[in-house]
């Protein structure tokens, strides 16, 4: 079983994550012994097992059945997740050794946690050999470097900024803000009229840390809050309790949805779709998101969020390699890749993709028209690691449990930044 400090990542990771259930479990472990008998399977073909994201499921289908009707000696069997469900079940397969061929990840500590114990296959002989660095941006490149690894084939480099309603807005005279007092007239003008003015949802935590964090780049800055992101500077501080603050007070004015803390993520969409809230922090894959649901994209603008400096927060996504995979295996893995992501994968199925890819030759989505504007926004104010990309999952989780305590009013600001550092201390201890 794998281990780390000595302890059992299964057992450990089950003690802070009490929300994976039974029910994944038993699906996990079906799908481990499928995997098994695929990988068995003597018919004389190769057979590779891929995992990846449900949304993904309308561009990731008919695609394999392409390929392996022009690669009939392969044989691709994919499984679909929901966002935390993924992370969930690798973590399950990764203490048996029993993870798939391929699988969907992000950049930070979640793909690093493959990279850091040996799970992950180092693409760094393959990308020099292939020339990646005239295929693939610097940036996308970076970021799927970690733990001194190319630990992914990057396939998306993303980054946020605040969708809202141009007709709510027009309605009521409203104009996108360019400081936080100018966001917070705006909500309370849509409050007074019964309209939610921020989309979330807080099951699971990350979406609700996209305001968080904002108010944090707020109050402390961009120097700092980089600091903060890293561990380099301590959150029992004034900018971060005053951050908190605004976060709770935001809850207690009527400015998230009611009951937003035991809401699921998979459901935002029909809050701005249907006009029920105004705004909703999202990344360029919204638009995409948008078009797979019926819904007219020149309805949607979007700004940056007024932090004074307006970085945007990104991240990055990539597809990671089993470190046992053999050559000729990683060979057919990398012409699924090219068959995913060429120019007529994008030009057919770009509304499941968060377009632009990170290539050199990428061009901007022409029926997605936030996409460029918030890359024009990210090359004029530059970004920031996306929080749950740049905490490892145990201060992450403790960023979650502040976030919920402070919404249900369970806590004080003051003690909500007590929590969060003495997570990152005990987390700073066991390396």
């Amino acid at each position: 079983m794998l281990k780390f400090k000595n302890k059992s990542v299964l057992g450990g990771y089950f003690m802070k994550k009490s929300r994976v259930s039974i029910a994944l479990l038993l699906a996990v472990v079906m799908s481990l012994a499928f995997m098994g008998c695929q990988r068995q399977a003597d018919d004389g073909r190769m057979h590779l097992t891929f995992w990846t994201l449900e949304t993904r499921r309308g561009h990731v289908e008919p695609l394999i059945r392409e390929f392996m009707a022009a690669n009939p000696d392969v044989t691709i069997t994919p499984s679909f997740f929901s966002t935390d469900g993924i992370k969930d079940a690798l973590h399950v397969a990764a203490t048996s050794r029993t993870l798939p061929d391929m699988w969907f990840n992000w950049g930070g500590s979640l793909g690093g946690f493959y990279a850091e114990h040996g799970l992950v296959f180092d693409l760094t002989a393959h990308a020099r050999a292939n020339n990646w660095e005239r295929i693939f941006s610097p940036g996308a490149l970076q970021l799927c470097t970690l733990h001194g690894i190319l630990a992914g084939h990057p396939h998306s480099f993303n980054v946020l900024a605040m969708f809202y309603r141009r007709d709510i807005f027009e309605r009521f005279n409203l104009t996108a803000p360019t400081t936080l007092a100018e966001l917070e007239t705006i909500a309370e003008t849509l409050v007074a009229n019964g309209i939610i003015p921020f989309a979330t949802a807080g099951l699971f935590g990350w979406h609700t840390m996209r305001y968080l964090e904002q108010l944090i780049e707020y109050y402390a800055g961009p120097e700092l809050h980089d600091r903060l992101s890293f561990f380099q500077a301590n959150h029992n501080s004034e900018p971060v309790i005053r951050a908190l603050a605004r976060f709770q007070d935001w809850v207690n004015r009527g400015f998230f949805p009611p009951g937003f803390v035991t809401s699921s993520p998979d459901d935002l969409v029909i809050l701005t779709a249907s006009g029920l809230a105004a705004m909703d922090l999202q990344g360029q894959w919204f638009d995409g998101t948008l078009l797979q649901n019926d819904q007219d994209l020149s309805l949607f603008g979007t700004f940056p969020f007024p932090t004074g400096s307006r970085r945007l927060s990104a991240f990055a996504e990539m597809t990671q390699f089993n470190a046992a995979i053999t050559p000729a295996r990683l060979e057919a893995a990398m012409r699924l890749m090219d068959h995913f992501y060429s120019r007529s994968a994008v030009e057919r199925f770009g509304r499941y993709l968060n377009l632009p890819l990170p290539r050199l030759d990428a061009e901007m989505p022409a029926n997605m028209p936030n996409v460029a504007r918030m890359f024009d926004f990210s090359n004029r104010y530059g970004t920031f690691t996306i929080t749950d990309q740049a905490f490892p999952t145990e201060v992450a989780d403790a960023l979650f449990r502040v976030q919920d305590g402070l919404a249900l009013n369970q806590i004080t600001p003051q003690q909500g930044a007590v929590d969060l550092q003495t997570a990152i201390e005990a987390h700073l201890r066991t390396r």
